[in-house]
């Protein structure tokens, strides 16, 4: 009957984790669903990317206030967490506070912990005021409502919740009180405890105990729903970001080809076409749905932190306009969400008569955006929406024609002019002379 606790933390043990593999694996399916794109180059400064905005934090810190706070709850996050190997010893072989034969630098690491767990606490309630009392704007935009507004909020409740259990299950843990060492924290927490007898004490540390570790493996589950993802996925979507300077688009192999065949004089223009090419699917240009983007382009989908910087620096939205970066990442995500149900559910997918441009993200959109890589910028963790926007315009452009009436108008006169302008081609260098 000794083992029964042993077993009940076990079997938790091993379907928290479980699930957690299992959403996991489907992540990778999903984003395994995107074009192949080679990003092993300059190994280098991918690495550096990678220590200094996913672990070093570097963007977020240029909002002071958010970024200070932001960096709190992280390092509280990675650090306090080192205490689950502990509660893991113990809950598997029944041992208690194992890693006290550590002596003093155990004494130090809890101390750390609850110094930490304390300022945790104390950010998370100044995120709540920011997003809830004083109601910053970009936490409140059109797409922050229903489940991505509440997301934030059930995450600072986690935390909450979180940092409380650990502070009284050490305040409760008489004999780690009676040793008045690493209870920095703790201790200012034991009157309100006092007048409880040594088995109430027990009984509220092993709830504490039990609470805290449940909460850490319903926690690590609920990352998979949430933009919290982002805790996992932001070291991998910077070391895979996009390298080439701001500004610089990639090219169309395809076009690439076709140009490079064009100024070729070698080339014989009526040459037949090789042998069975004439069975071949030709290549879409551009997105009109997940499955045309790449890969990198859906980890950062999954990756997008819904924080909003984006959005609020982003000059088309700042004027009215309908585009909205972090939109963008949003409904990305849910139409690459949609897909991996439906292939979940059927085996392989099965075409639902819907896809991402129109049915989740409008032509409007993506006609608003000035390609001034504002979002890309901003972004704390390199995540770029408007390589998605300048598919898209890729799909309409090249695949439909349907290019704004300007547009048009531009690459028309280009077409017949050599410059953008309607005018004849010997008149097109006369602003030299004015």
């Amino acid at each position: 009957m000794n083992y029964i606790d042993n077993i009940v933390f076990a079997i938790l043990l091993f379907i928290g984790v479980g699930f957690f593999v299992k959403n996991i694996k489907k992540l990778i399916r999903n984003i395994q669903l995107g074009k192949q794109v080679n990003r092993s180059d300059n190994s280098a400064s991918r690495w550096k990317n990678m220590a200094m905005i996913a672990l070093g934090q570097s963007k977020m810190v240029k909002r002071p206030i958010a970024g200070i706070l932001h960096v709190i709850v992280y390092i509280g996050f990675l650090i306090i967490n080192i205490e689950v190997i502990e509660i893991i010893i113990d809950g598997l072989f029944g041992t208690h506070r194992v890693l006290s034969v550590l002596g003093g630098f155990y004494s130090f690491l809890i101390a750390s912990f609850e110094i930490l767990a304390l300022l945790v606490l104390v950010s998370v309630t100044v995120f709540w005021i920011r997003r809830m009392v004083l109601r910053i704007p970009r936490f409140w935009n059109k797409e922050m409502k229903g489940f991505p507004k509440n997301d934030a909020l059930y995450i600072l409740y986690f935390e909450m919740v979180l940092m409380s259990l650990f502070l009284i299950m050490n305040a409760t843990d008489v004999p780690f009180q009676q040793a008045d060492d690493g209870n920095p924290i703790s201790q200012f927490l034991v009157p309100i405890f006092e007048n409880f007898n040594a088995g109430t004490l027990f009984y509220i540390e092993r709830t504490a105990w039990w609470l805290h570790i449940a909460g850490i493996l319903v926690f690590l589950n609920y990352l998979y729903y949430s933009k919290h993802l982002h805790i996992l996925l932001a070291f991998p979507n910077t070391y895979f970001a996009n390298l080439n300077p701001k500004g610089q688009f990639n090219n169309l192999e395809s076009v690439t080809n076709e140009v490079k065949m064009m100024l070729d004089p070698n080339v014989d223009p009526f040459a037949a076409a090789p042998e069975g090419s004439e069975d071949e699917i030709p290549e879409k240009f551009g997105a009109s749905d997940v499955t045309d983007l790449n890969r990198v382009q859906l980890l950062n989908a999954y990756t997008c932190t819904e924080c909003g910087r984006c959005t609020s620096s982003c000059p088309a939205n700042i004027t009215g306009k309908e585009l909205s970066p972090r939109a963008i990442m949003m409904k990305t995500r849910d139409r690459l969400e949609e897909v991996g149900e439906n292939i979940t559910k059927n085996g392989a997918f099965v075409d639902d008569g819907k896809q991402l441009l129109n049915d989740y993200i409008t032509p409007e959109e993506i006609w608003a955006c000035t390609s001034c890589n504002a979002c890309v910028e901003e972004c704390p963790i390199n995540i770029d929406p408007l390589s998605i926007i300048i598919d898209l315009r890729r799909y309409l452009v090249m695949e439909q024609s349907a290019a704004p009436q300007e547009l048009n108008m531009m690459m028309t006169n280009i077409e017949n002019n050599g410059a953008p302008w309607q005018y004849n081609q010997m008149d097109r260098l006369n602003w030299k002379d004015e």
